[in-house]
Formats: structure tokens, C-alpha cells, sequence
């Protein structure tokens, strides 16, 4: 199997679920279970990928200057500072500690 046939295979899969989601009586999904299991579970998907974007690198952990910035651009969140101010902090704080040699 190619890398394009595991692709095809995917996006028919895809496509398939979504066409289920269709199927599902809108009964079933205005139940409070299930709205607060989507709540849920939409925030331990993003919480894990900005974990694993964070600190992997292919199968290692990583300590680099990515965490620091994520950590700036989180207390900045919590300030409830400007989106934009937020990027921009953690942008400086990655290139600042690169620049330093502090985490590569």
C-alpha cells in the first residue's frame, strides 16, 4: 500500500463518518450526555495537540524554547490579553531564546 492509497483510504473514511453524522437522530445529540461529552472531549483533542506540537520532536520529548512560549502566550490568555499581543509575545519569547542559545 502507498502512501497515496493509505490517503484515499483515509479520506473515504472520512467522508463515510461524517455522512453517519448525518444518520444520528438530532434527539440523541440534544441529550445533555452528549453535548457535554463533545464539550469535553473538543478540549482534550486541542489540550493534546498543543501538547505533542509542544514538546515532541518525532518520538522524543523535547525542552526547547517552544515551551517557554506556550507558557508566556498561556498567562497572557489568562490576562485576557489581545490575540494578537498573545502570538506576538510568544513569537519573541521563541526567538529571544534561540537567538540566546538558551533552547534551540
Amino acid at each position: 500500500m502507498t502512501m497515496w492509497d493509505g490517503i484515499l483510504v483515509a479520506s473515504i473514511i472520512c467522508v463515510a463518518l461524517k455522512a453517519l453524522g448525518y444518520l444520528v437522530p438530532a434527539r440523541w445529540l440534544d441529550a445533555p450526555r452528549p453535548a457535554r461529552i463533545s464539550d469535553l472531549l473538543t478540549v482534550a483533542l486541542l489540550s493534546a495537540l498543543v501538547a505533542v506540537q509542544t514538546l515532541g520532536s518525532g518520538q522524543a520529548i523535547v525542552l526547547d524554547a517552544r515551551l517557554p512560549a506556550v507558557l508566556v502566550a498561556a498567562v497572557l490568555l489568562l490576562l485576557r490579553a489581545p490575540f494578537l499581543v498573545v502570538v506576538a509575545a510568544a513569537a519573541v519569547t521563541a526567538a529571544l531564546l534561540r537567538l540566546w542559545g538558551w533552547a534551540a
